[in-house]
C-alpha cells in the first residue's frame, strides 16, 4: 500500500489544494465542460423520448462485420450498448434453472446467517432472502464466460478502444480474462437492493494516486474537452485502494447477461449514457463551493458516487436501459456512471449473470494468478469478500468442466 494511503483525509486535502492552485483556470475549464454536459443531457432525454438513449444491436451483425462507423460512434458516445442474443434461449433459460437449483444445493440462504456482517458494501439487506449471491464458480457461469459468442462479443468491444500506440500494445483485444463475479437474482417486490449512482474502479484515487493522475493529464493540465475515454494508455497501470467495494482488474466494459425477461420498473439497471463524465466529476470537486478536504462525497475504498448535492446536472440524464430477453447482454464502459432500480416492481425474478469485458494485459495478468487459486480451491473471487460458500461443494465447476478457451481465459494454460 503507498504511503498517502495510510493517511487518506490528509492526503485528500493536500491534493485538493494543490489541484486547486495548479490546475490553470479550475472555474473556466468547469464551466466549458458544464456546457457541454447539459448539452449531452439534453441529447440523451431526446434520445430516450424518441426510442432510447442506449444504443443497441444484434449479436449476429457484430459477428458478422456489419456495424456501421456511425453505430461505433454512437456507442462511443454514449459509452453503453445493448447486445442482444448473444446467447440462445433456450440455453439460457436451462442455464437460469441450473442456476436456482445451485443456490439452494449450496444451501446459501441458511449459511448466509451464519456469515452476517461479512459484506457490507453493496447492499444493507431488508429481508433474509438476498438478491445478490456470492457465488462465483457455478458451471452455467463458467460455461457463459467461455462461451465463443462471448468470446467474439468482448473482442469486439475491445477493439472500440485505443490498444496500441507507437508499437506499444497496452492490452490484447483478442484475449479475454474471465474476471469473476456474481449472480443477481432479485424477486419480484423487493426493494433492498437499489444501488445509488456510481462509477467503479476507485474513488479519491482518481485525484490523489499518481497513475490515476498521470491517465487524466488532459483533465487538468491540457483541453479537458480532448480526454478521450477510450485509450488504454495509463488504464492498465492504476492502483486502488484494495477493497471488497473496488475492482482491481481493467475491463474496458462492464456487463451482464440477462437470465430472465426484464425491463424498466423490474428494479434494473439504470445509466447515465455518456461516456465522457469523469472529466466533469474531477472539476466538480474542485470548485469554491466544495469544502476544503471533500472531493464530492468520495470515500476511500468504495465506489465513486453521483449524488444530488454535487452532480444534480449529470444525473439530470440517468435513464433505465430498455427491455431485455433471455440471452441479451449490456455493456457499459467502466467511467460510465450506474446505478439500480430502488424497487422490483415485475412479476417475475429479475436474474442475470455478470460478466464484463477484461482484455488480456499485465495488470490482468497478475489478477489472474490470484483468481486461478481461488477457483481450483472454489474460494470467493479475490476481489471480493471472503464468504466461501462453494468451498467443498461438488456441484460446482472444475478445471475439467472448461474449454481450452476457458482454461487460457483463466489463467490455467497460456495462451
Amino acid at each position: 500500500m503507498e504511503a498517502w494511503m495510510n493517511d487518506v483525509p490528509r492526503a485528500v486535502t493536500e491534493t485538493q489544494r494543490l489541484l486547486r492552485r495548479e490546475v490553470p483556470d479550475v472555474a473556466g475549464r468547469f464551466l466549458r465542460l458544464s456546457q457541454a454536459l447539459a448539452d449531452e443531457v439534453s441529447a440523451i432525454r431526446a434520445e430516450q423520448a424518441g426510442g432510447g438513449a442506449v444504443p443497441e444491436l444484434a449479436y449476429a451483425d457484430v459477428a458478422a462485420g456489419r456495424v456501421s462507423p456511425q453505430q461505433v460512434a454512437r456507442i462511443k458516445r454514449r459509452g453503453c450498448v445493448v447486445i442482444r442474443g448473444v446467447y440462445d434461449r433456450a440455453q439460457v433459460e436451462a442455464w437460469n434453472d441450473e442456476v436456482v437449483r445451485y443456490i439452494d444445493a449450496v444451501r446459501y440462504l441458511e449459511r448466509m446467517k451464519e456469515k452476517a456482517g461479512l459484506d457490507k458494501y453493496f447492499s444493507t439487506l431488508a429481508s433474509s432472502r438476498p438478491q445478490i449471491y456470492s457465488l462465483y464458480w457455478s458451471k452455467p457461469q463458467m460455461f457463459a464466460r467461455q462461451h465463443e459468442h462471448m468470446a467474439v462479443t468482448r473482442a469486439w468491444l475491445n477493439r472500440l478502444w485505443t490498444f496500441e500506440r507507437n508499437g506499444v500494445r497496452f492490452f490484447d483485444p483478442d484475449r479475454q480474462f474471465n474476471y469473476a463475479d456474481r449472480i443477481r437474482r432479485r424477486e419480484p417486490g423487493d426493494a433492498s437492493l437499489g444501488l445509488s449512482p456510481h462509477s467503479d474502479g476507485g474513488s479519491v484515487e482518481r485525484w490523489c494516486e499518481a497513475t490515476f493522475r498521470a491517465m487524466y493529464r488532459p483533465v487538468f493540465e491540457g483541453d479537458p474537452l480532448a480526454f478521450d475515454p477510450f485509450d488504454a494508455e495509463g488504464r492498465i497501470a492504476t492502483k486502488e485502494i484494495p477493497s471488497p467495494a473496488v475492482c482491481s482488474a481493467f475491463r474496458t466494459f462492464q456487463g451482464w447477461t440477462a437470465l430472465t425477461r426484464q425491463g424498466p420498473g423490474d428494479g434494473t439497471l439504470r445509466l447515465v449514457p455518456l461516456a465522457r463524465t469523469t472529466p466533469w466529476m474531477l472539476l466538480r470537486a474542485l470548485q469554491a463551493d466544495v469544502p476544503e478536504g471533500d472531493l464530492c462525497g468520495a470515500q476511500p475504498g468504495r465506489a465513486l458516487g453521483a449524488s444530488p448535492q454535487w452532480h444534480a446536472a449529470l444525473l439530470e440524464g440517468l435513464v433505465s436501459i430498455p427491455q431485455m430477453e433471455p440471452g441479451d447482454t449490456i455493456w457499459w464502459h467502466s467511467d460510465v456512471i450506474h446505478a439500480v432500480e430502488d424497487k422490483h416492481g415485475g412479476s417475475g425474478y429479475s436474474n442475470v449473470i455478470y460478466i464484463g469485458a477484461a482484455p488480456w494485459c499485465a495488470k490482468n495478468e497478475a489478477f489472474a494468478k490470484k483468481q486461478a487459486a481461488a477457483f481450483l480451491e472454489g474460494r470467493s473471487s479475490p476481489d471480493f469478500a471472503p464468504e466461501d460458500y462453494e468451498v467443498g461443494f461438488d456441484q460446482r465447476a472444475q478445471a475439467a468442466d472448461l474449454s481450452p478457451l476457458g482454461r487460457r481465459q483463466m489463467g490455467l494454460e497460456a495462451w
